[in-house]
């Protein structure tokens, strides 16, 4: 069976310290990507770069911070980049096809489907799909933080058998190793705890938006839906290929999850909730550990406004997230019912096409 890997490359990797696309790093990568098909694989990109690649080629003297300033260098900059790739990849014979996306385009579920079934016929034409946020249109509060979520998503939802984050660090340390010489490694990580992330710092360079912490977000939703993450350096011929074989320079994030259906792809990571429920232990207990239903004798607190169908977050007493799931009541009627048994629900508000406030087929675990 054909391996799909989904390499995601940062903005750092690309261009120069001070800005401008480095066209020797293009067709490095171009190269590396052209072996791993060579071995069998499909390989979907994710690229980061368009405002690091365009902000002096629109005059700017460093990376412009207001978004209609960084906008307008990305429409010069995803131009230069889709060329130098289209150029890098001709050299090994390769098509390449620009898609460029934003979350809006997450959120619709049939705007999603038809990008990827484009994408599935890109692959059997033995195209390298070539993924970017959309820039020129995204706003701050849309984007995807330098990418890493997005190619979290692309692998999910293309099924892929490895997410490979290239970045400027060898993988993911207990502390800055540029700080902290004595600082150790992680070659594999299982579980992604709250001390994992409270290693994670903040934007390592100054070209890029994102830090190891972003990486660490998309590593939990690649594993998530099922796909193994490696975050780590790709620099001399043949790292890629490692990285891929499970002995790159870098950190490992392992996964026992099966691949989730993208529906609930769909209801985790891209859907947006319109309020919170807050619920009580037992709750907790059924939703998390029981694969049950959540019921109104559960909820304890409810914020938001929101309607029958709408996605709804779900808390635990400490106000830690459990997860997300589609309620089948609206704000108001749920707020005259929370808290009640099953068998006070039909008197209180007559006929209910459902008892439960989530159904479990509706519903996705987070924690």
């Amino acid at each position: 069976m054909t391996s799909r890997i989904v390499v995601k490359i940062g903005s750092s990797s690309l261009t120069g310290p001070e800005g401008g696309l480095n066209r020797e790093a293009v067709t490095f990568y171009a190269a590396e990507i052209a072996a791993l098909r060579k071995d069998g694989c499909e390989v979907l990109l994710v690229t980061s770069g368009a405002v690091a690649a365009g902000f002096r080629g629109i005059g700017y003297d460093s990376r412009p911070r207001l978004l209609h300033e960084k906008q307008a260098a990305a429409a010069v900059g995803q131009v230069m980049l889709m060329q130098a790739y289209q150029e890098a990849f001709a050299g090994h014979s390769i098509p390449t096809a620009q898609i460029l996306l934003t979350r809006t385009d997450f959120c619709s579920r049939r705007a999603m489907n038809n990008a990827m079934m484009t994408v599935e016929e890109l692959l059997r034409q033995g195209a390298v799909p070539v993924f970017n946020e959309n820039d020129t249109v995204s706003v701050d509060e849309l984007k995807f933080g330098d990418n890493d979520t997005l190619s979290a998503l692309v692998a999910n939802l293309l099924k892929a058998s490895h997410l490979l984050i290239l970045t400027d660090m060898d993988g993911v340390y207990s502390a800055d190793p540029r700080k902290h010489p004595d600082a150790v490694r992680y070659e594999h990580i299982e579980e992604i705890t709250p001390e994992i992330y409270a290693i994670a710092g903040g934007a390592g360079s100054s070209v890029g938006t994102g830090g190891m912490r972003s990486k660490i977000d998309a590593a939990k939703i690649a594993t998530r839906g099922g796909v193994p993450v490696f975050v780590g350096q790709v620099k001399k011929p043949g790292d890629l290929l490692q990285a891929a074989a499970g002995t790159g320079k870098g950190t490992y994030f392992a996964t026992r999850l099966a691949s989730l259906p993208v529906k609930k792809q769909w209801l985790g990571f891209m859907s947006t909730p319109l309020g919170s429920l807050y619920v009580d232990d037992g709750a907790v207990e059924a939703l998390l550990h029981g694969g049950h239903s959540l019921l109104p004798v559960g909820v304890r607190r409810i914020e938001g406004s929101f309607h029958s169908g709408d996605v709804v977050e779900v808390l635990g007493p400490d106000g830690q997230l459990l997860g997300r799931g589609i309620v089948n009541y609206d704000d108001t009627q749920l707020r005259s019912i929370q808290g009640l048994p099953s068998r006070e629900i039909v008197p209180k508000l007559g006929e209910v096409h459902r008892l439960e406030v989530i159904h479990r087929d509706e519903w996705i675990t987070l924690r």
